[in-house]
């Protein structure tokens, strides 16, 4: 069914794009994009951090000329597998993203917005990656020109008193040591360009009460720790994994790991309201493990459980727990190839 669906998207798109590109301008994208897909593979694969460097310059360049394409915005550029380019549920825009690398140890992420105009011409705004010059990422809103850098791989629209909120889901390979995964809102002001961040992030302390909300959510953690955070449609919840130290060292980033439960953030006026767990697990005898339920007899996500069953956990002490077994180091290749699927997160 998944495959189906694929083929199905592409043929859709392959539809939409003939009817708004002319066929002269269809076979220049599609030359366009051989093209693209060689050095996109190269800046990622290439042995020396000149060449990839060299190879992410051409790229940028290429891009750029293609998408000057009157109606670009209807081409997919679905062959391009080392970036991640992926649209909101209303179609208005789209975000092109990667990241290249100089060493094993350092990861940035490039970007641009492609707004989708009436008349078919371009407008563009570039991303660029400034995480190396702030030490407060979390507490700022920022621009297209001062970027807190990720590979967007879901993006969920809501909307409070008749404005859209696009919750950005991204991946940052960040050093040889941890990983992060980011949660930023993107709204457009008055002017129509980009905007980062603001005051969305409700997160709950360690007394139980909430601490100053924050502009973006960061989840870092061990590399080979492979936590997960993705939108779950029939919760309508942000859930992601809860981390704990391997070493009872949670000051350290890279010391921590998933440790099997689940936290979460609802939508409710207008913010991200952390739900602290999300799961209560209940065993009675000769029974598996089974979650909570949270939904109500017609099916509906019960807001007010999700909410009491966070409030319940945050006042809970916090019992120390033994370190869990150490994940099994996955054997990496020289290179990373493609942009991890989705699903991966």
């Amino acid at each position: 069914m998944r495959r189906f669906l694929f083929v199905l998207s592409s043929i859709v798109s392959i539809s939409v794009s003939a009817q708004k590109l002319s066929s002269a301008d269809f076979t220049q994208l599609t030359k366009l994009e051989d093209t693209l897909k060689t050095y996109g593979r190269q800046m990622i694969m290439d042995k020396t951090p000149s060449q990839r460097f060299t190879a992410d310059s051409v790229f940028v360049r290429m891009l750029v000329r293609a998408l000057k394409t009157p109606n670009s915005f209807y081409y997919s550029f679905d062959s391009l597998e080392t970036i991640s380019h992926i649209y909101p549920p209303d179609s208005s825009f789209r975000i092109f993203s990667w990241q290249f690398s100089r060493d094993e140890d350092y990861f940035r992420q490039r970007g641009a917005i492609q707004m989708k105009t009436a008349d078919g011409s371009l407008k563009l705004y570039p991303l660029v990656d400034m995480s190396d010059f702030t030490t407060a990422p979390q507490d700022s809103v920022r621009t297209g020109q001062n970027w807190i850098g990720a590979i967007y791989y879901s993006i969920v629209l809501k909307t409070f008193n008749n404005k859209k909120y696009y919750t950005l889901l991204g991946f940052d390979d960040n050093n040889m040591r941890s990983t992060k995964k980011w949660i930023e809102v993107l709204t457009f002001d008055d002017n129509g360009k980009p905007v980062f961040g603001g005051p969305f992030f409700s997160v709950v302390g360690s007394n139980a009460k909430a601490s100053a909300p924050l502009a973006r959510y960061c989840m870092e953690y061990k590399k080979e720790g492979r936590a997960r955070m993705n939108y779950d449609k029939e919760l309508d919840l942000i859930m992601y994994d809860h981390l704990i130290s391997e070493s009872n060292e949670p000051d350290k980033a890279y010391t921590m790991v998933p440790d099997g439960d689940y936290q979460g953030f609802k939508w409710a006026n207008g913010k991200w309201m952390q739900v602290d767990k999300v799961f209560d697990y209940k065993l009675e005898d000769g029974q598996a493990p089974i979650p909570l339920p949270l939904k109500d007899g017609t099916g509906k996500s019960d807001e007010q459980k999700l909410i009491q069953q966070s409030e319940k956990n945050s006042r809970k002490q916090q019992q120390p727990s033994p370190p869990p077994a150490k994940a099994p180091v996955k054997k990496q290749s020289e290179k990373k190839p493609l942009i991890e699927h989705e699903e991966s997160y």
